[in-house]
């Protein structure tokens, strides 16, 4: 019975490496869904998330930085959701299974700590003309849709994964990137929505406007045909003067009253610190206008980006000494 007992376990370790997500705990996280504008979970509870963004989880491990203690220091800043952004460049390089190795660990630690996760296909630029801001974006329609039926059949039984973000910052740069109608934009967005829930992929798909993921009104006229989404804004400090909150209102703030909304980058940085680029230069009355207008109407955000070298930094160092908006966004999600 010993040496059966031995072998059993033997086993078990096995599978366990060869199929990283046998035996995560993604059941002690309620699944979450769409109610009104609201996002609930499995009691019926309106859910508010605040939480940091990472950097792409290839960058991390190849940096040495993708590990536990990583998740540990962002669930002590007070999160309960994590955004991993994945770039089709890094995606391509490291190869589909050992990527989603990667994401499973993430998932894992995260599922351990209490937080939700949003996978985000991290991409700038217009899918239409398949014309990017940067190579690192370069991707093609075949291989965003690829991306989500596999992210959807990988992750359809996990609720740690809530949130799949379908395409991170739709622009065409002054038609620079060439042209996309918001009609084209919606139908591309229905297309992904299709091929994740076709196979019964529970997650909730984040649907972002153009200008960099900053302008929902076209929504107005014509929001995305599809039930239990929510809309994404980057609201970053220079994309509108002060003062914001009217503008923010105009601009993707009136989305709140009757969809979930979800701001999944937001954040500033002095002029003269490290990294210091448009949109993000501000101080700390943009992070006071921004967490008062979202306690204000349950708007979820996510604060980019825990890591000491993308811009704008919450952390200074790997010991994660905060920067000014780390000791900002810490104290905030902390209350």
């Amino acid at each position: 019975m010993k040496a059966f007992k031995s072998v059993y376990f033997i086993f078990i370790f096995f599978l366990m490496q060869a199929f990283p997500g046998v035996g995560q705990t993604s059941a002690t996280l309620s699944r979450i869904s769409v109610k009104g504008n609201l996002f609930v979970d499995e009691a019926g509870q309106p859910m508010v998330f605040r939480g940091f963004n990472t950097s792409d989880p290839d960058k991390l491990e190849k940096n040495g930085h993708w590990n536990r203690r990583y998740m540990e220091e962002i669930k002590n800043w007070g999160a309960n959701i994590v955004r991993f952004p994945i770039h089709p460049g890094a995606w391509r390089e490291r190869g589909q299974e050992a990527y989603i190795a990667l994401l499973d660990q993430g998932v894992s630690w995260a599922t351990e700590l209490g937080m939700y996760v949003i996978i985000d296909w991290h991409v700038i630029g217009n899918l239409r003309t398949e014309m990017y801001q940067n190579p690192m974006y370069e991707t093609t329609r075949k291989e965003t849709y690829e991306f989500w039926r596999t992210m959807s059949r990988h992750y359809k039984d996990n609720p740690t994964v809530a949130f799949f973000e379908l395409f991170n910052e739709p622009t065409l740069i002054n038609g620079q990137l060439g042209t996309c109608s918001w009609p084209e934009w919606k139908a591309m967005n229905e297309e992904m929505i299709t091929i994740i829930r076709a196979h019964d992929c529970k997650a909730i798909p984040l649907v972002a406007g153009f200008n960099w993921a900053y302008d929902l009104t076209p929504i107005n006229r014509e929001p995305i045909n599809a039930e239990g989404i929510a809309y994404v804004s980057h609201p970053y400090p220079m994309k509108r003067e002060k003062p914001w909150e009217p503008k923010w209102t105009i601009d993707w703030g009136f989305a709140a009253e009757k969809y979930p909304l979800f701001l999944t980058e937001v954040g500033f940085c002095g002029p003269d610190d490290r990294g210091a680029h448009v949109p993000v230069i501000s101080d700390e009355s943009y992070g006071d206008a921004l967490t008062q207008y979202c306690g204000e109407r349950g708007i979820s955000y996510v604060v980019w980006v825990f890591d000491p070298n993308w811009s704008p930094m919450l952390i200074e160092d790997w010991d994660f000494t905060p920067t000014r908006q780390g000791r900002y966004f810490k104290e905030a999600l902390k209350k």
